[in-house]
């Protein structure tokens, strides 16, 4: 297994995705268009707590935004990154600090020394996955397209 893979054990995502209720979201975007908005209104609407950390907003998703992971006053299941790789060991080193379980880096954000550091703290790494993704591939909600269509078919309609 390579190094990046040790970051991507499926029972490891698995067990993240059914025991997590809480996800910091360290650089949510308040717009609409940003792939950290799409995850973050994803993950709230199947039922997880989403809490932004942007110290540009104020709210985002009807949720208090935090200037960083040591401003949360509740407990943190899993920090989701959306950020550069080069500002991961300081996130790392906060998600330790927060006694979080699991530092979730999404697609590209990968820094090997930086899931070291949290991984040595106690917590899950899990690294170069989008948690959106990951949460549709193992709860059946994955369609062609990447979003479910609440249709049952072998065949895909209007394509003959």
């Amino acid at each position: 297994m390579t190094d990046l893979g040790r970051y991507q054990d499926p029972l490891a995502i698995q067990r993240v995705l059914h025991s997590a209720k809480t996800i910091a979201i360290v650089g949510l975007s308040s717009n609409e268009l940003r792939a950290s908005y799409f995850v973050g209104y994803y993950l709230k609407r199947h039922g997880y707590e989403v809490i932004p950390v942007n110290p540009r907003e104020t709210e985002i998703l009807g949720q208090p935004s935090y200037p960083s992971l040591l401003d949360v006053p509740v407990p943190i299941d899993v920090v989701n990154v959306f950020r550069a790789p080069d500002a991961l060991p300081d996130i790392a080193r906060d998600a330790a600090a927060v006694n979080a379980g699991t530092l979730w880096c999404q697609f590209g954000v990968i820094n090997l020394p930086a899931a070291q550091l949290a991984e040595d703290a106690g917590l899950t790494v899990i690294m170069d996955r989008c948690l959106k993704i990951e949460h549709a591939r193992y709860t059946g909600r994955m369609h062609w397209l990447g979003f479910n269509t609440h249709q049952i078919t072998s065949t895909r309609s209007g394509l003959q």
